[in-house]
């Protein structure tokens, strides 16, 4: 059997990036993004029901700790998730919640 080698670093970045899912709001970002690929802050936070500046805090979160990229488009800036990976962490707690 072979052993693997841990890389702590990868392990550490790893970590980060569940940190900054592990907030509901920022789990339910993500989930609508799996709906719908590209959002800008408004759509997210309407639909949401949340304040501005609150989603604008929890995106920059994600984006900061790598889970969303960003592109402008002419005034609005669309936001992404980075890695399809991500994506289905989101579907696997949603399926676990499902009992």
């Amino acid at each position: 059997m072979k052993k693997s080698v841990l890389n702590v670093a990868k392990l550490e970045a790893a970590a980060s990036k569940l940190r900054a899912i592990g907030h509901p709001m920022r789990i339910a970002i993500i989930d609508m993004l799996n709906d719908e690929p590209q959002m800008n802050v408004t759509k997210i936070y309407k639909g949401l029901g949340i304040e501005q500046a609150s989603a604008s805090h929890h995106l920059n979160i994600l984006k900061t700790k790598g889970v969303l990229i960003s592109k402008r488009d002419g005034k609005k800036i669309l936001y992404s998730i980075k890695n399809a990976a991500l994506s289905e962490i989101i579907d696997c707690i949603n399926r676990c919640s499902d009992y």
